[in-house]
């Protein structure tokens, strides 16, 4: 038997609550998976796992070996990416859910500058302003926009961004200055669909207002592109709109009044078992974001 291997199985069998799942994980076949739980069992005189036709739980032996179990492939994985840090490239496959502005401006010039230092390295971006479910999807990390991430996750935090309000000189002179957020409601407003209720805090009051529009979209560029073409009023996080506020395409709105932001966080499943190649991403990710993004001045 191979321990370390049976070791692997049982950690993603236990992490995902299903053998179908931990082989795809793992690339390897369901039976192989099953053989490793059962020599594992053996080789610990315990059973490990409770198992009945729909679930996969882990015994009171199984939870207090997992932290053991997760620490050795810590442990060793720790050793591999010293190893391969010093001997070898990078390799390997980084499965990246992301929201879908992000993914085709910000982390995409951190792909590609990536990939240049290690072209053995390919990514597969997810783009979606939905949240991806991890292991469902095969997720190795997955980048997202909140206050505070589930807790059943492991979260690092990469940086806060702003949003901005703004609309093109066009629109400006058309429909004339926007002065208070309670305007808002006569104004045309680009919405994204998960966000109907405009937020914002003038003096420590907290406003709320409900906004419409001809246009409700799942992808920020398109709110850009009709905020840049005078379509409307949007609502944008800054690392989206500080490019067309620094050439006066586009005009803040209500720069006295701040607009609630948002952190920008990588969540994966778990720490304990890896990849190098993805705690590398994500280290480099964070060395590459160390700035926060604010309204651009």
């Amino acid at each position: 038997m191979d321990k370390f291997e049976a070791i692997r199985s049982f950690i993603e069998v236990a992490n995902t609550g299903s053998f179908t799942e931990a082989a795809d994980k793992l690339e390897l076949s369901r039976v192989k998976v099953t053989r490793h739980i059962k020599e594992l069992e053996d080789w610990l005189n315990v059973r490990l796992l409770h198992r009945t036709t729909r679930s996969v739980s882990l015994t009171s032996p199984g939870h207090d070996l997992m932290q053991h179990c997760e620490q050795i492939i810590n442990e060793v994985s720790g050793l591999e990416s010293l190893a391969r840090s010093h001997n070898e490239e990078l390799t390997g496959e980084i499965r990246i859910a992301t929201p879908i502005g992000l993914g085709q401006n910000l982390l995409y010039e951190v792909v590609e500058a990536f990939s240049v230092l290690h072209p053995k390295v390919v990514f597969q971006l997810i783009l979606s302003d939905r949240n991806a479910q991890l292991v469902d999807e095969r997720i190795d990390v997955a980048l997202r926009y909140t206050k505070q991430p589930d807790d059943s996750f492991i979260a690092r935090r990469l940086m806060q961004i702003e949003s901005v309000l703004c609309c093109s000189e066009h629109y400006l002179k058309k429909h004339g200055d926007i002065t208070s957020p309670q305007q808002l409601v006569a104004h045309n407003c680009l919405i994204h669909i998960s966000q109907n209720i405009w937020s914002f805090i003038d003096k420590q009051e907290y406003i709320t207002v409900p906004v419409t529009g001809c246009i409700k979209a799942n992808d920020l560029g398109v709110l850009v592109r009709a905020a840049l073409n005078g379509i409307g009023v949007a609502y944008l996080p800054c690392d989206l709109a500080n490019t067309y506020l620094a050439t006066g395409e586009l005009k803040q709105m209500l720069p006295k009044i701040t607009l609630p932001s948002a952190s920008l966080w990588a969540v994966y499943l778990s720490r304990s078992y890896q990849r190098p190649v993805v705690r590398a991403f994500i280290d480099f990710l964070a060395q590459q974001w160390q700035d926060d993004i604010k309204v651009f001045q």
